[in-house]
């Protein structure tokens, strides 16, 4: 599960009231914070890590931070692999970005949910449009929202900005909650809408399908990030590779990854 949102929005109080809830319901919980990045070291700045300390001594819960360097879709490098490891392990996974804004898509590719977290005052229906954050997400939810009328409204507006969109795939309608961390309220009803997000897409079929192409995506990106625009040419360019990649979606990705990194090598060897 993914959340994303503009700094400030509070993702990491709300994690961390998350964890509490889940752990509560006896649920084991790990958690992916990707930080910005120090300019001086290049390591996390661990904010995410300061907020969430309330869970440092529970066994129950495993927490990593990692810095997100130059990456600017809010992930770091390693947030996959990680989130993967950690899936085989706990009942639930978190991740959660950066916190850079509209550039913030990556963790789409990844979570079979995600979350996005609003503040209150964020902006009208025509700027949560214009910042593209009304397509992505599955579970909207308004944190804070013991600010009273600035929370309804800006739910209201992503309620608005929802219905002037196209309905999304799959006949899931992303619900907006109106919550607060430091309250503990609507934690119970944002904890619901997860649950029945993943119980829909199971029984959709869709939980494979975007498993599916966001192994895909990761690994394309992978090879441009690796290989560029040049080597990616070596093998007949962008579209032929995640062509490729789309017919050999029985093989893991890692090991299309290997596959494909080598012929790519092998091909700029003999240019």
């Amino acid at each position: 599960m993914g959340l994303t949102g503009a700094p400030g929005a509070g993702k990491s109080t709300l994690l961390d009231a998350l964890v509490r809830a889940l752990r509560e319901r006896g649920e084991t919980v790990g958690v992916v914070a990707v930080d910005p990045s120090s300019r001086r070291t290049g390591g996390a700045l661990l904010g995410d890590r300061i907020r969430m300390r309330s869970r440092a001594a529970d066994a129950g819960v495993f927490f990593r931070s990692m810095a997100a360097r130059d990456r600017l879709g809010g992930l770091a490098d390693a947030t996959r692999a990680s989130a993967l490891v950690l899936a085989a392990v706990f009942d639930r996974v978190f991740i959660e970005t950066v916190g850079v804004g509209q550039s913030e898509s990556d963790v789409s590719a990844v979570a079979d949910t995600l979350v996005y977290v609003a503040q209150p005052g964020a902006g009208d229906m025509l700027q949560f449009m214009k910042a593209g954050v009304l397509e992505l997400p599955d579970v909207f939810a308004v944190n804070k929202s013991d600010l009273g009328r600035a929370a309804e409204q800006t739910a209201a507006e992503l309620q608005a900005g929802l219905g002037l969109g196209e309905p999304a795939g799959g006949g899931w309608a992303p619900p907006v909650l109106c919550v607060s961390a430091r309250e503990g309220r609507g934690l119970a009803e944002l904890v619901e809408a997860l649950d029945a997000h993943r119980h829909h897409l199971e029984a959709s079929g869709e939980l494979r399908e975007r498993r599916r192409r966001g192994a895909e995506a990761w690994a394309l990106e992978s090879l441009a990030r690796r290989y560029g625009t040049y080597g990616l040419d070596a093998l007949g360019g962008r579209a032929a590779v995640a062509r490729r990649l789309r017919e050999g979606a029985s093989s893991s990705p890692f090991a299309a990854l290997r596959e494909l990194g080598a012929e790519i090598e092998d091909a700029l060897r003999g240019a």
